[in-house]
């Protein structure tokens, strides 16, 4: 069982622009981490339909991205146009740029699918300019306990997620890891952490979008952002 998202690229990218937690939670948080983008060379990773690319297009940045997904980057390219740097690659091998090619690594909601982060994390700053920033999110750490046991937050573990796509199911294969191992991650392939965000939902939601057992609380735990920086000279 694997996550393909070939087999529901279309679906996926449906729910994405409506959704509750991604156009009104990790989208605008996202953007709001990254601030004033003008003028800036950004990398998208994982970069699906292009949501994100688009926003910070929009904002005055110039957006490369990939995916592993054909699918997803076809979507991109319909909507971001034939000229854009999109391309198919993997995150888990060596990445198609040149060093330090970018002022900006954006990863949204991918490092989760992968179990070891440390080739991936050291692609990412080799492909950043000295004093660049990754600017992530993935599955809050207190997710998977909170689901699945409090006993079950300290091993990194396999977690199957049963997702409703625009109406259709998928389960997307995620990896869950505690707090310390993402933060050690971090620090091993050298990054500085500059920022740990656990921010509400967007002024923006509809209030019929709100789950009513929230009771009207715009904050809830899903998702963790993250803001690394990359050291100006080598450590």
């Amino acid at each position: 069982m694997t996550t393909d998202y070939d087999d529901f690229a279309a679906d996926y990218a449906a729910e994405n622009e409506t959704s509750l937690l991604n156009n009104y939670y990790e989208r605008p948080a996202m953007l709001e981490l990254a601030g004033n983008v003008a003028g800036r060379r950004i990398l998208d990773v994982g970069c699906g339909a292009g949501p994100l690319s688009a926003a910070l297009r929009d904002r005055g940045a110039h957006v490369a991205g990939f995916d592993s997904s054909a699918a997803m980057v076809d979507l991109a390219r319909r909507r971001l146009g034939d000229d854009a740097d999109l391309r198919v690659a993997d995150l888990g091998k060596p990445l198609p740029y040149k060093d330090s090619s970018f002022d900006d690594v954006v990863a949204s909601l991918v490092l989760h699918y992968l179990r070891d982060w440390t080739e991936p994390l050291a692609e990412l700053r080799r492909v950043l300019k000295p004093g660049g920033r990754l600017i992530l999110s993935v599955n809050h750490p207190f997710a998977y306990p909170l689901s699945e046991g409090a006993a079950k937050y300290f091993p990194i573990v396999e977690w199957p997620l049963e997702v409703n796509l625009a109406g259709k199911s998928a389960t997307l294969l995620t990896w869950h890891r505690p707090l310390h191992a993402i933060v050690d991650a971090f620090a091993e392939a050298g990054f500085r952490l500059s920022i740990i965000s656990e921010p509400p939902v967007s002024l923006e939601t509809p209030k019929e979008l709100i789950p009513p057992h929230l009771e009207g609380r715009m904050r809830f735990i899903s998702f963790i952002f993250f803001v690394l920086e990359s050291p100006d000279l080598p450590e």
